[in-house]
């Protein structure tokens, strides 16, 4: 019981050994610069994800309205179903692409 009970705090024990490292907070050096070269790319993603983001709402529009205006004709109604796929698809890419700079980060501890 006795060996049971002294595994069981070294296991505890070492569960709580990131919780203590993770609250440290380090303090950055005088004279050095914080800046890394990713984040060259952050005001270059806050122009652009607007316009994305407005361009994707005009699309999805764009093919609401090419289904409304179909008739029920077979190849105007594929015309519309592929808009909206590729509208979909480009939200998609979009997303990823926006959060590959914060992955990066991220993967790096920038």
């Amino acid at each position: 019981m006795n060996k049971k009970l002294i595994i069981l705090f070294y296991l505890l024990m070492a569960l709580m050994f990131p919780a203590t490292s993770l609250a440290v907070t380090l303090i950055p050096l005088p004279g050095v610069i914080q800046n890394a070269p990713i984040n060259i790319f952050d005001p270059i993603f806050s122009i652009l994800w607007p316009l994305f983001a407005g361009f994707s709402v005009i699309m999805f529009i764009v093919a609401a309205f090419m289904f409304l205006t179909a008739n029920g004709e077979p190849g105007k109604i594929l015309l519309a179903r592929n808009a909206m796929i590729w509208a979909s698809v480009g939200v998609g890419v979009g997303l990823l692409s926006f959060s590959i700079p914060f992955m990066v980060k991220f993967a790096l501890n920038v």
